[in-house]
Parts: C-alpha cells; structure tokens; sequence
C-alpha cells in the first residue's frame, strides 16, 4: 500500500504545500517534521498549530530528531580528522558551525532521522514523499536514491514560486513572528537561527532585530574558533561591523 508523506520544517514553502495539500483534499497521510533544537520559537509556534489541524484530520504527526543535541554534534561529539597527518591528536571534537564551506552535518542527520522512520513504521509499503521545493528553486532538487521512496513536488506541479508560497500562508493567517517582529521581513530565510549559510545582511538583521538570537550566535562563536563567515568575519567582528555602518548610517541621515 502507498503511504503518502510531506516532510515540512515549517517554513514559507513545505507550510505552504502542506495547507494547500489539506485544502485540495489530495492523499497524506502523515507529517513529519525533523527538530534540529536551533529553530526560532516561531517555527515552533507553527508546529503547534499544525498539530491541532493534523489531528482534526485524523492524520498522523511525527517529530523526529538526531540521536544527540545539536550542541553535542556542534562542541562535543569525536571525529576522525580526514587527513591526521601533522595533526597533534587523530581527532577533534565537533563539526563546528554547520551549513557553510560545504559541511551541512544537520541536513545529513535530518535526512537520516527521515529514513530511519520510514524503515521503521513502513517497512513493506512504498512511500510518495511530498517535497516542498518552489518551482524557482529547481537547484535543491536532488536525485532520488532512496529506494521504496518516490519524491514529489507539488508546488513545482503548482507553478508556485517563493513568493506565492509566502502570500499564500499569509493569506490563510500564517506568520512568523517574533516578538513583533516578522521572520520574512528580516531573513531571506527562516532555516536554523545558527546556519552558517546565512548572508551578513541577514546577520545583520538578527543584531538589529533579533538581539536575543545575537547574543546566543556570540555564544556559540564565543566556543568555536573558526570565524561564522570566514577570517575577519566572526561574529564579534561582524558586531563591530554592523555598529559602524549603523553609525555611518545614522550620520548620514542627519546630513
């Protein structure tokens, strides 16, 4: 029997697809959602709402999430370094900031988590995944080697770009809001409040806007000595940065 699954972390897109899926009336018959512990409260907020729509529905939630914290994999957890040659010990300990340089260690454990609970809860039956992937993002589509698993695309099918799918939870009384202030206003995206990935325009609206996140991303820069976004760049020195050019900006409106 075919098992009908849309992955959503809650975002403008996977929520997206996931109402209009409810509101279509097409098969699902679970969502699953991977908790990385370092999502905004808002993302949160959303799940819980979701739950109570879910369950009126009959239609199954499952929250999955890696076998140790975030933080355990960031500052603690033992890898073999790839090359240990000149290296003083064959090891160090946590991968450090994920999403940049390439290094996405949360997505793997996502992606893991995901298949884990399929083998689990479907271990004869074939799975139709509901991917969120707006059709402007043809780029994070990536071929399927899971087998037993058919990915698909509803909003691609939809013709819904990023922007659709963000008016779309806007227009059924979907937000992000933190503290009066909206997510999508500030990020381009509402992934992790510590990917590395995040642009400094970005950053520099979390120090402006969402000074609690700050103070927790100088905690964490605070552990790990790799600058956030590369030499010259740590957050600390990002903080200078921002402080200057709100300066400069403040200066040169009284002009």
């Amino acid at each position: 029997m075919m098992k009908y699954i849309a992955s959503c972390s809650f975002g403008k897109d996977s929520l997206a697809m996931v109402l209009k899926i409810l509101k279509e009336n097409l098969p699902l018959d679970e969502v699953v959602f991977f908790d990385t512990g370092m999502e905004f409260d808002s993302i949160y907020h959303n799940r819980d709402r979701m739950k109570r729509l879910l369950a009126e529905r009959k239609i199954l939630f499952s929250e999955l999430s890696s076998k140790y914290h975030f933080l355990f994999d960031m500052f603690v957890r033992p890898i073999k370094y790839r090359d240990p040659q000149d290296k003083p010990y064959p090891i160090h300990y946590g991968y450090e900031w994920c999403g940049g340089r390439g290094i996405r260690w949360g997505t793997s454990g996502k992606l893991s988590a995901i298949m884990n609970h399929y083998k689990e809860y479907y271990p004869d039956e074939e799975i139709t995944e509901y991917v969120g992937i707006a059709v402007d993002e043809p780029g994070r589509i990536r071929e399927n080697s899971r087998t037993g698993v058919i990915k698909t695309y509803p909003l691609i099918d939809w013709g819904m770009t990023e922007d659709d799918c963000l008016t779309y939870c806007y227009n059924h009384g979907w937000n992000w809001n933190e503290n009066g202030v909206e997510l999508y206003r500030v990020l381009d995206r509402v992934s992790c409040w510590c990917c590395q990935n995040k642009n400094l325009q970005e950053l520099k609206n979390i120090y402006v806007y969402l000074p609690e996140y700050w103070q927790r991303l100088r905690g964490l820069q605070s552990r790990i000595d790799f600058p956030m976004k590369g030499i010259g760049k740590s957050v600390f020195q990002l903080e200078e940065r921002f402080k200057r050019e709100i300066e400069n900006e403040r200066k040169g409106g009284e002009k």
